[in-house]
């Protein structure tokens, strides 16, 4: 089962007045292991940073679901409270979850997160939303991944189709 990853990475970079200095950038990856996720932290950030970076920290993060938006630019912790009513108690249950939501404010965060819950049978609340020092989520199948994987079947299919219009011929 794959779970999140938080992998941090130090490198050097030339800020805005071009000195040079060293940063700390914590970003979230898809894996099934801590192995998988060094090794997918490499693969995925070597393609957009040019300079040598060290991964200096890796752990698991508490994320029960990613919520990303295209237009959002930044990432925010959110605090699901699922309320259910124990029956032989006669009390109130609340059970917490973290979830993970891209939006460019906070106010944005909880309406994006609030439209994906909406509709579904629990009741909830959002007791907190704050920003997360998250850069980036990799997912372990991004887009391009699905796209790709959802035309290698069409493809099989065409074939198949073709194979199975030689022998009827």
């Amino acid at each position: 089962m794959n779970a999140w990853y938080e992998c941090k990475i130090k490198y050097r970079k030339t800020d805005e007045n071009g000195k040079d200095k060293l940063v700390s950038e914590p970003y979230l990856i898809d894996a099934l292991s801590f192995t998988e996720a060094e090794k997918r932290t490499q693969e995925e950030l070597s393609q957009y940073i040019s300079t040598e970076f060290r991964i200096t920290n890796i752990k698991t993060a508490n994320y029960s679901e990613i919520i990303p938006v295209e237009d959002g630019d930044r990432w925010f912790k959110c605090k699901l409270s699922l309320i259910s009513f124990d029956e032989e108690k006669g009390q109130e249950r609340r059970s917490n979850s973290y979830m993970l939501v891209q939006a460019n404010t906070a106010k944005e965060a909880y309406d994006n997160l609030y439209d994906y819950l909406n509709g579904t049978t629990s009741d909830f609340e959002i007791p907190a939303i704050a920003e997360s020092p998250i850069l980036d989520v990799f997912p372990y199948h991004g887009g391009d991944a699905l796209e790709e994987e959802n035309e290698l079947r069409s493809e099989e299919v065409t074939l198949e189709e073709e194979e199975t219009n030689e022998v009827y011929s």
